[in-house]
């Protein structure tokens, strides 16, 4: 029997695989242009890519590739993470971002970090990259990857080893591929360390300006390779503590050379990151930014003294973005010291980005603004980004309750309920197409 006798218009192969999986595209609204439909799953354009809905998988880091050094896979993406992220993207997202993908081998947190630093296309890191955000597309999501640098926080064990004798977080050292010798940061010394004492984090090496330079470079060629991998969305990780977040904070960063000292000197390495990026990358591809908000150090002593990065910190930037190239702006909070001050609750981010993209609409800007955190109902993340299409009036938006963001990432509660795309399109009653797999169980 001719392979032609199993085709349908429902049920086509996916293009780009060597194997037949259908051409999937569950999560997407039927009717996206009918006013009843809420904006959650309205199609959302940035640049050249458009998402089928405002649903994001946030990064998350799963500390599952190989962490031998001596082996060519060392930090590619395996077939772990197409069952984990490739089921997400079957059960309806619109984007997801693969975790935190390191550009150099010392800016991984932990040996079995993610990596993307090995040059040209026929690399195991590409080709693993490569076959997930196939898989991605092949369901009808798009792929974004966050590329960063842990910088202080790096050389850790995966935190699911250290859990068993529940220590938190424990140094690697040689024995188990970590680089002890090579921790850098901004600042330098056993002050910088993350956390005092002999056991969790390794202090830090000051980075030579050179060496800054270098890792601006590093980005802009991983950023490269991504998109010949196919990714369609790149996001910087700026945030929770690591090295660009180091750089942003007085807290972290004590140079006298020009990534340090001034606003504008620290958000330098931002600056330049970007710059790098959009230089090698497709001018229809989506820039995004992830930022910690707050440090959560107001009165803290360690701010007294130095300083910290705060709202009106985020709110300056912000307004920066749009000459920076960046499309999107992530917002979460926290990470760079060990003494914040953090009470999470249902809104405790959702309230800062609102604020940020408060900022940038009375700015008269189009920079784009993500909520997350502690995000697990459909009706809550519904109301965050309800009428944030601006060619939608929603009775909301007439009533002055404007938007907190354009979209909302999830992350744990992904982890929990797989499906959730498809259980916030049902409890919100939209009408949505399905993954031909699991449309028998889903109807």
């Amino acid at each position: 029997m001719g392979s032609s006798e199993f085709q349908s218009p429902r049920v086509i192969k996916a293009a780009g695989l060597p194997y037949f999986t259908p051409a999937n595209n569950g999560g997407a609204a039927l009717n996206p242009e009918d006013p009843s439909t809420p904006t959650l799953f309205r199609p959302l354009t940035i640049r050249d890519v458009t998402l089928k809905n405002r649903i994001m998988v946030a990064p998350m880091c799963t500390y599952s590739t190989n962490p031998d050094p001596s082996s060519p896979a060392i930090g590619a993406l395996n077939d772990f993470h197409i069952a984990h992220l490739g089921h997400l993207a079957s059960k309806g997202v619109g984007l997801v971002i693969i975790e935190a993908t390191a550009v150099q081998p010392n800016g991984r947190i932990s040996p079995n970090d993610s990596g993307l630093w090995q040059e040209g296309t026929d690399s195991e890191q590409f080709k693993g990259l490569q076959r997930v955000v196939n898989f991605i597309h092949s369901q009808g999501a798009k792929a974004g990857i966050q590329l960063g640098h842990a910088g202080r926080k790096a050389s850790a064990v995966a935190p699911w080893l250290s859990w068993e004798g529940k220590k938190g977080s424990i140094r690697a050292d040689e024995s188990v591929g970590g680089w002890p010798s090579n921790v850098v940061g901004p600042a330098g010394g056993e002050e910088q360390k993350w956390a005092p004492g002999n056991v969790k984090y390794w202090a830090p090496r000051e980075l030579s300006t050179s060496e800054v330079e270098e890792i601006v470079q590093a980005f802009a060629r991983s950023a490269k390779l991504a998109v010949q991998a196919g990714v369609d969305v790149i996001e910087i990780h700026g945030a929770h503590g690591y090295l660009v977040h180091q750089f942003l904070s007085p807290v972290t960063n004590h140079r006298t050379d020009k990534y340090g000292g001034s606003f504008k000197n620290r958000i330098r390495i931002v600056q330049e990151i970007t710059a790098t990026i959009r230089a090698v990358i497709p001018d229809g591809t989506p820039l995004f930014l992830r930022i910690s908000a707050t440090e959560w150090l107001e009165g803290n002593p360690v701010a007294e003294k130095t300083g910290s990065w705060t709202m009106d910190s985020s709110t300056e930037l912000a307004k920066l973005l749009p000459e920076f190239g960046v499309d999107f702006l992530d917002v979460s909070s926290g990470g760079n010291h060990r003494d914040q001050k953090v009470e999470p609750h249902g809104n405790y981010q959702i309230d800062l980005a609102g604020q940020l993209r408060k900022v940038i609409q009375q700015a008269g800007q189009k920079t784009l603004v993500g909520a997350v955190g502690l995000i697990t109902e459909a009706e809550a993340a519904g109301q965050i980004v309800q009428g944030a299409d601006e060619a939608v009036a929603t009775e909301e938006l007439l009533a002055g309750q404007e938007p907190k963001a354009d979209a909302v990432l999830l992350a744990r509660q992904f982890l929990r309920e797989p499906e959730w795309v498809l259980t916030a399109a049902r409890k919100l009653n939209v009408p949505i197409s399905l993954p031909v797999q699991f449309a028998r169980g889903l109807l």
